[in-house]
């Protein structure tokens, strides 16, 4: 394994444990919800192993995300599909005649704020 595929797989399962963690969930918790092993689910937050895509679908499922949240953190998706998503979100705000230019700019700040900048 390289350094970069280590890398990648433990961010991949700090990413796992801090969701898991503001779900107020353990480890066990989890585990039985996404319908894996307690030992198999430890392995992959602490970067040993590196998860199927079925598997993490079903602890996104498990904690209420997107599974493409964790694709993207596993590296199986570009940033391409977040930027693009976001510009459809920012253009549809940019068309509402409902709202003012001062709101429509403020909800792009605060949007951009909750989705960081990909």
């Amino acid at each position: 394994m390289s350094t970069r595929d280590y890398t990648s797989m433990k961010g991949l399962g700090e990413f796992i444990r801090t969701q898991r963690e503001l779900a107020n969930l353990s480890l066990r918790q989890l585990a039985d919800l996404a319908k894996v092993s307690n030992p198999y689910l430890s392995q992959v937050e602490r970067g040993l192993y590196k998860p199927s895509a079925e598997v993490l679908k079903q602890l996104a499922n498990a904690l209420h995300l997107s599974a493409e949240t964790f694709f993207m953190q596993a590296g199986l998706l570009d940033d391409d599909v977040y930027k693009e998503a976001s510009d459809q979100v920012e253009s549809a705000i940019k068309l509402d005649l409902r709202l003012t230019p001062d709101q429509k700019d403020t909800l792009i700040r605060v949007y951009r704020g909750f989705v960081g900048d990909r």
